[in-house]
């Protein structure tokens, strides 16, 4: 009986500490003592306590002016959970249900300085293997809808220069080799929000991507379907920019509010 109560007294601890970091973490400014005890109905004796020990392991810090605010070990900690987040294992299980319900292979692309490296995959029993969509498998930026993404992210003069890098090698005859229809295709895949390779990287192979940002805003990853051209359909855009903002939101992006 004595230890199912300090069960129970220890599990209140920890609930009446989580209350006043959530009431912390949802003030732009430092808080009295008396404010996070209003807000959390606490004691203010209680509050104080439970303040006084978080502050002694620095997820509180108390100001000189008696207020409060959210402490430097959550940025530590922080860093320690994003630094083991996987996006590969947090993109997989949406992959697959974007899979299941195309029927197409689904792919995770992320840019290593002009190539796109595929690190995930999704195979369709239906298509043929694609060496250029394999686990592994790279390609020119400029040649791929998940590629196309990472330069349209770019600024006009970070494109120019990758195009005289590079200068835009091509693989099939529907390959933009040029940089005034490179410009042109990235004008329109900022207005519309996903990029396409029309047979670009391989003929017979027509691929839709959209892109994923982490929890800065930065563009980390592109997810994308690719199909053989018969079996492309236009209207997977809508499934594929879902499933690519719910992996986003995984990773801890917050769409910015209109202004």
């Amino acid at each position: 009986m004595a230890e199912q109560q300090a069960d129970k007294g220890s599990i209140q601890v920890i609930e009446r500490m989580m209350s006043l970091l959530e009431v912390l973490a949802s003030l732009p400014e430092p808080a009295s003592l008396k404010t996070l005890a209003q807000t959390t109905g606490l004691h203010p004796s209680t509050a104080h306590r439970i303040l006084a020990a978080m502050s002694g392991s620095a997820l509180v810090e108390r100001h000189e002016s008696g207020t409060y605010t959210l402490g430097i070990r959550f940025l530590e900690l922080g860093n320690i959970v994003k630094s083991r987040i996987s996006i590969r294992q947090v993109a997989l299980p949406y992959m697959q249900q974007l899979h299941e319900s195309i029927g197409e292979a689904v792919n995770l692309g992320v840019r290593h300085e002009d190539e796109i490296i595929y690190v995930e995959r999704t195979s369709s029993g239906r298509s043929l293997l694609r060496v250029v969509y394999l686990v592994g498998g790279r390609a020119p930026l400029h040649l791929t809808s998940v590629g196309k993404l990472f330069l349209a992210a770019d600024s006009p003069a970070d494109v120019r220069a990758y195009a005289r890098r590079t200068g835009l090698p091509g693989k099939t005859p529907h390959s933009l080799t040029r940089l005034d229809a490179l410009e042109k295709e990235l004008d329109w895949i900022r207005r519309h929000g996903f990029a396409s390779d029309d047979e670009e990287a391989e003929i017979g192979l027509r691929c839709i991507a959209a892109p994923i940002r982490n929890d800065e805003g930065q563009l980390a990853a592109g997810l994308s379907v690719s199909a053989p051209s018969e079996r492309h359909d236009p209207d997977w855009v809508g499934p594929i920019k879902a499933t690519a903002s719910r992996i986003e939101q995984a990773l801890g992006y917050r769409q910015p509010l209109p202004t």
